[in-house]
């Protein structure tokens, strides 16, 4: 596979955006819509200029155009919209993987979704593993989940409520970005099938 290296601009633009995105979740766990917005305008200018091709990631390199980076977005949102309305994740991470949908397209973006759910499964263990609270995490996941489904069977809404005794919060940005990262590096450089 032959290196185009037109692709430096939006690998780059968006190793950026994401390492922004990681840090100020991280630092204060939240990801600043102005962040999302520069993301999306220069996801959708890509997509809008860059020659026609298989993707800002991909062989050959080009834009997939307009229509398929709204898709994208558009399943972006869509892919962590039901975590977020359960109470399980916050607006700033469903936004960050709709940006994310602008530079992917909707294949891509289902492949990174996965991704980064599974990388933040292992975070949340490796965290919980860490913190030597890994017990007290299964009982609160168990009592969330039970008591949702109790409720939403019940008529009641389906919100999945904090546990009494939290034990912390995931800067999800985290996970978001390494499931990218290596949903990209291992169906572009490595030739991996994901889906």
């Amino acid at each position: 596979m032959n290196f185009d290296t037109r692709a430096l601009l939006p690998i780059v633009l968006l190793a950026g955006l994401l390492a922004w995105a990681v840090a100020s979740d991280v630092r204060s766990r939240r990801i600043p819509n102005k962040l999302v917005l520069l993301g999306l305008v220069s996801g959708l200018a890509l997509q809008a200029t860059v020659t026609p091709g298989a993707g800002l990631f991909s062989e050959p390199f080009g834009a997939l155009g307009m229509l398929k980076a709204g898709a994208g977005m558009l399943l972006g949102l869509l892919l962590l919209l039901p975590m977020y309305a359960l109470g399980a994740m916050g607006a700033g991470d469903v936004k960050l993987m709709a940006m994310l949908g602008a530079f992917l397209g909707p294949l891509d973006i289902l492949g990174a979704g996965l991704a980064s759910v599974l990388a933040g499964g292992v975070l949340a263990l490796l965290v919980a593993l860490f913190q030597g609270s890994l017990c007290k995490v299964a009982s609160n996941v168990k009592l969330m989940v039970l008591g949702s489904v109790l409720r939403g069977m019940s008529g009641g809404s389906a919100r999945i409520d904090a546990p009494s005794a939290a034990t912390g919060q995931l800067p999800y940005a985290v996970a978001i970005a390494t499931g990218t990262v290596c949903y990209l590096l291992l169906t572009r450089y490595l030739g991996w099938s994901l889906l």
